[in-house]
């Protein structure tokens, strides 16, 4: 048996407001453009996932509204508090308790990209996949049929997108 992760960099956020919170910063219109595009692009590929677990910050909720707009049938997320910010460590705990075959995380850097680069045996062929831009995705496969079995090093990078690939 395979799992699948699609793991994604919200898209780019805004900074207009100073006084507002981090974690309520939300995306401006180019991150609203690129993660639409990243839908298209994981409904293109047949990339739909099945579970959802999302940082509940306003950027990463919102990320994940504009992609599931273009998904055929997108799941309910969940939104962890635990993903906000979150060390690859931590993420990867979140992902072992994960149910489903196809479970999309969205989170943050440098978490994000840590977490990328550190599940595949070896990296895609991409300039872009060290940096781990916002809305960064990249789908990785593990031949394990439990989600606690996956770790460090255990993943097969499938493929791998950035929004300027794509708009």
């Amino acid at each position: 048996m395979t799992l699948r992760l699609i793991l994604t960099r919200h898209a780019k956020s805004t900074w207009d407001d100073p006084l507002l919170a981090d974690k309520d910063r939300p995306l401006n219109k180019r991150g609203r453009a690129s993660a639409k595009a990243v839908g298209k692009w994981l409904a293109r590929g047949g990339y739909g996932p099945q579970e959802v677990l999302c940082s509940s910050a306003v950027r990463t909720r919102e990320t994940w509204a504009k992609i599931s707009d273009k998904l055929l049938h997108p799941p309910k997320a969940a939104y962890l508090d635990a993903l906000y910010l979150a060390e690859p460590d931590q993420m990867l705990a979140a992902l072992q308790r994960a149910q489903s075959d196809v479970v999309m995380m969205i989170a943050h850097n440098p978490g994000s990209a840590y977490m990328a680069q550190g599940l595949v045996a070896t990296p895609p062929d991409h300039g872009r996949f060290q940096h781990y831009p916002t809305c960064a995705t990249t789908v990785i496969d593990f031949p394990v049929s439990d989600w606690s079995d996956v770790g460090w090093g255990k993943g097969q990078a499938v493929d791998f997108v950035v929004p300027r690939d794509l708009i």
